[in-house]
Parts: C-alpha cells; sequence; structure tokens
C-alpha cells in the first residue's frame, strides 16, 4: 500500500452474493458512511451425474467426509440423492468450522451423527483427523481445487480423495453499468477472471482491490493490477478488519 493511493473510501463493492442477515461489512459502510453493494461475480453449477462418474469415485468407499464450506456441503448432499446411495449412519463428518458444522443440521439428524469441529482452518482438523488414521477421507470440492495440492493432507499420510461435486465459473455482470467504485474486494481467482470477462476495458487507476488468499493475489497480479489490501497476514485474519483499518488510514489523512 502506497500513501499516494490512499485517498478517501465512500464507495465498495464486495464481490459476493449479498447475505441476509447483517454482517461485519454493514458495520463497516455505518462506521465509516460508506456506499456498500454486494455483488457475486462467480456462480457455482451443478455437476452432472454422468460429469461426477466420469471421475470414478465410489463415494460409499469413504467412512469419513471433510467439509470445508456450505456450497461443498450442498452439493455432496446433493449429489448423494441423484446418485440415490443412502448415506451410512456410522459416517463421520469433519467440519473446518462450527459455522460449517452447524449447517451440516439441515441435512442430517445431528446428535445421532459423529460430528467433528475445526478452528477455521484445514490445519485445525488434522488433530482430529489424525485420531481416526485408519478412515478413508473424502473431500469434497470444486472443480478449481481439484488439480490444487493440498499440503496439509499430503503430508498428513492420511487416506483421502478430492471429489469435484460443483464447478465454479465467472458471472454474467451484464446489469452492471460499470465497476466504478473506490474499493472493489475479491474472494477468488475466478473473481478477478470474471473482472475481465464482463469488463474487458477495465483499467485499475485510483481504483482499490482488496485480495483475500494467495491464488487470488496471483491472479490479481497476473493481469497487472495492485493488490492495496491482502488478506489474511499477521495482523488481519479478515477482509473486513483489513478494510476497517485501511479507510480508518485513509478517510482520516490530510490532503495536501
Amino acid at each position: 500500500m502506497t500513501k499516494e493511493r490512499q485517498t478517501k473510501v465512500k464507495s465498495i463493492l464486495i464481490s459476493q452474493p449479498e447475505p441476509e442477515n447483517k454482517t461485519p461489512y454493514h458495520a463497516l459502510a455505518e462506521k465509516h458512511k460508506l456506499k456498500l453493494h454486494y455483488r457475486s461475480f462467480v456462480q457455482v453449477d451443478e455437476l452432472s451425474t454422468m460429469e461426477f462418474r466420469e471421475q470414478r469415485i465410489s463415494l460409499l468407499n469413504h467412512d469419513s467426509v471433510i467439509f470445508t464450506s456450505k456450497n461443498a456441503m450442498d452439493h455432496y448432499f446433493g449429489m448423494m440423492e441423484k446418485l440415490r446411495l443412502r448415506i451410512p449412519d456410522q459416517t463421520k463428518y469433519f467440519c473446518v468450522s462450527e459455522a460449517i458444522s452447524y449447517y451440516l443440521q439441515n441435512f442430517i439428524t445431528y446428535r445421532k451423527r459423529k460430528v467433528f469441529t475445526g478452528e477455521r482452518t484445514f490445519a485445525s482438523l488434522l488433530p482430529l483427523m489424525a485420531k481416526h488414521s485408519d478412515s478413508k477421507f473424502l473431500l469434497p470440492c470444486s472443480d478449481l481445487l481439484k488439480n490444487q495440492i493440498n499440503k496439509t493432507m499430503e503430508d498428513s499420510g492420511l487416506d483421502y480423495t478430492k471429489a469435484v461435486m460443483f464447478k465454479v465459473v465467472a458471472a454474467d455482470l451484464s446489469d452492471l453499468s460499470d465497476v466504478k467504485y473506490d474499493v472493489l474486494a475479491f474472494f477468488s481467482p475466478t473473481g478477478i477472471t470474471s473482472l475481465y470477462e464482463n469488463f474487458p476495458e477495465f483499467i485499475q487507476d485510483k481504483t482499490r482491490i482488496a485480495v483475500f488468499g494467495p491464488t487470488t493475489t496471483k491472479a490479481l497480479k497476473d493481469k497487472g493490477l495492485f493488490a492495496d489490501i491482502e488478506v489474511p497476514n499477521k495482523k488481519f485474519p479478515s477482509m473486513s478488519m483489513a478494510l476497517d483499518d485501511y479507510i480508518t488510514k485513509a478517510n482520516k489523512r490530510k490532503r495536501k
């Protein structure tokens, strides 16, 4: 972040679907009197049963399932239903966070199942999974994560299989006239791809860009764009915290 680019922030676009409930971004907008918009730059498409079968994965051969997102959970249970497979009662579920674990109640009778919850990071699940080292783990994921190496799992020595359950593609943003906001916040490489598919003439200029995760940062820089805010980092684990800090400093800075 350079001081020359640290100009006043009045508007921000979060490239995610607008949530039903208030989020830290709403509090951020109220605190700094910002114009806040949500607009998902990506969309999630279902995988057909034929596409799934091409992976030659037997779902019932895995007695443990790892969930890192609500999307993964939705499509795992959706695929089981489409394939008309009954999930064994003894199946174990490893959820990366309390929110994901709580969401599991939409699909199973929670009190009758073995559910293990991490502390918001994949690494925090490892000690829990290590206690079940004889299990065969299934990791439902998107097509984008299929070929990405999960070093944490690879180094663990646990028996696991990645199963693509859904596809992440660029959304149609034709209803947006432009992306002229003071800050754009991106959370995936596909969001950056979508930006250029929808706005091929996009020029960053004075627009500040916030990115979450190293792969999103790389995708941004590959397009020749500048990341003003990169998270997570040692100081700010969340996007909202980093934005709050940046906007506080930018909006208080005296102009010459």
